[in-house]
């Protein structure tokens, strides 16, 4: 009963409420319908590489389903910026990129997206394509991009993870900008828009991107002190660094990597 109550509280609550990510029916549908025929192939790729994954790994799917929820529930907390016709909020995408790679963080981010959705009208349907690509697309990919080349540069792992996490939330917002800009522009000159739909966001993004890159580097070295063998396997950190660092032992089965990218 008490769970039924929770539920119907929410989704009158929803109701509303101002929808995040880009609202439904913002976008005019031929432009709807061309983000979703982009974002397929990201997302059939993604389920792809997680059944590859997890036939090497069965610990992948466990990892890939709480990420998931961290995603949605993250992702979910939004300020209204009414005169973009959407919101600001934090993503998640760079902390599932750095454990999953950027294929699986695409799948991840449309798992967060589609409920959320149907059930508290945060975005769209008709515009859950374009959100998927922003943040779960660009979103990953600008966050994972980001990450291996500060490592790959020697730079520690926490400053990595906050570049990351940063980058990510700010590259999903400049994205949604010009997703808004070209589909709603009108007459009005596409870069005269998208300027203004940008400023739009700075007061709520700009602080926001620092502090999903907080979160998203809090997160990551939570785990190398807390489960170092879990980014070990995902290559997100290698064996021999944690040996130096004197964390002990990873995982049992060290043969188990799980091959990301």
């Amino acid at each position: 009963m008490v769970k039924i109550f929770v539920c119907t509280a929410l989704l009158l609550l929803a109701a509303p409420a101002n929808a995040m990510h880009i609202s439904e029916g913002i976008l005019p549908l031929p432009w709807a319908v061309a983000w979703f025929a982009v974002v397929v192939p990201f997302v059939v790729f993604g389920i792809r590489q997680l059944l590859t994954l997890a036939r090497e790994d069965l610990s992948v799917k466990p990892l890939v389903v709480l990420t998931a929820a961290v995603v949605f529930i993250i992702s979910c907390i939004s300020l209204p910026v009414p005169t973009a016709g959407t919101c600001s909020h934090l993503c998640g995408t760079g902390m599932a990129a750095i454990l999953l790679g950027p294929w699986i963080s695409a799948l991840i981010a449309s798992l967060a997206l589609l409920p959320q959705a149907l059930l508290f009208s945060h975005g769209g349907l008709s515009t859950l394509g374009a959100n998927i690509f922003s943040m779960g697309v660009i979103g990953s990919i600008a966050g994972y991009l980001t990450f291996k080349g500060l490592r790959t540069m020697g730079v520690q792992l926490g400053p990595a993870a906050f570049f990351a996490g940063l980058q990510a939330n700010w590259a999903t917002y400049l994205v949604t900008s010009a997703q808004l800009a070209s589909g709603t522009r009108g007459d009005e000159p596409f870069l005269a828009l998208l300027e203004k739909i940008m400023l739009a966001f700075v007061p709520t993004q700009l602080p926001l991107g620092i502090l999903e890159g907080i979160i998203t580097a809090g997160m990551a070295l939570l785990l190398y002190r807390k489960r170092p063998d879990i980014l070990v396997r995902m290559r997100v950190v290698d064996a021999g660094e944690v040996k130096r660092e004197g964390k002990g032992k990873t995982a049992k089965d060290k043969g188990r990597t799980g091959k990301i990218g």
